[in-house]
């Protein structure tokens, strides 16, 4: 047998007992993940279903019934205290139901809103607080509650707690309710605003009535109309602002006529 032929015949019988050979690692078992038994599947399928999550509840203390009471008081929803203010819309219809929030947008002479309920929530910051608190409908005491979380989202519901009504606590409210007056004394939206001294005497008033454990039922107090911002381009808000400060510098002013201007809408929209 050539050299050759001996080297074939040596690589045929390596190749042969290579196919006969059996893996090492062929006898271990292969790793793999837990298996769930069929019936386990099952009877977790059939779990019953969780219960939505239980909604966030603020305790409603004096101080804070009194804040909450200010607040109606400044919007216009205050009706000397009775419920129907918690169904009141823009401009001073009321609604119906109370299931949710009527989204409904109400004009008046100068301005046009879809603020709706006793503390006149927009509807896209009543649809945040309701998710943000699981509040599942438009009635008093989910409002109520509403109303306590943008206090406390605007970092006043601490300074509510002292049981007084600062200037610094009015500021911060502003920017989420426009009756309220800035640190400037004006409307954080430029429009109608109460005084705050107006503000602090109901407050401390209807504080005082809450801890005596009386009702709480008061006159309302006028609107002081304050001028607002004007934009630099906005010559005709210019000129009607020149003229209420004129007007308010003069002992005995001249009755004076503005002209009607076309409806705004509320800014907040």
């Amino acid at each position: 047998m050539t050299i050759l032929q001996r080297s074939r015949a040596a690589l045929l019988a390596a190749g042969l007992g290579l196919s006969f050979a059996t893996p090492a690692l062929a006898a271990e078992p292969i790793p793999s993940w837990p298996q769930v038994p069929p019936r386990a599947t099952r009877q977790l399928a059939l779990l019953p279903q969780l219960p939505p999550p239980a909604p966030r509840l603020f305790a409603i203390t004096h101080e804070r019934q009194a804040m909450l009471n200010t607040i109606r008081y400044a919007e216009g929803t205050w009706v000397n205290g009775d419920p129907s203010g918690y169904r009141m819309l823009f401009g001073g219809s009321f609604v119906n139901s109370l299931d949710r929030h009527p989204d409904r947008v109400m004009y008046s002479p100068r301005y046009a809103s879809a603020a709706a309920g006793a503390y006149q929530f927009m509807p896209f910051t009543w649809s945040m607080v309701s998710r943000k608190l699981g509040l599942r409908d438009f009635q008093p005491e989910s409002q109520d509650q509403g109303a306590l979380y943008l206090i406390q989202r605007r970092g006043g519901l601490h300074l509510v707690d002292r049981g007084e009504l600062t200037p610094e606590l009015a500021a911060r409210l502003a920017p989420e309710w426009a009756s309220f007056p800035t640190l400037a004394g004006s409307s954080y939206y430029g429009q109608p605003v109460k005084r705050f001294d107006d503000l602090r005497r109901f407050f401390e008033q209807n504080l005082a009535e809450l801890r005596q454990g009386g009702s709480s039922r008061w006159e309302p107090v006028p609107i002081r109309q304050l001028p607002g911002r004007c934009l630099p381009s906005d010559l005709d808000c210019r000129l009607r602002l020149a003229t209420v400060r004129e007007v308010t510098a003069t002992p005995t002013p001249p009755p004076t006529v503005i002209p009607p201007r076309s409806v705004q809408r509320d800014p907040r929209i």
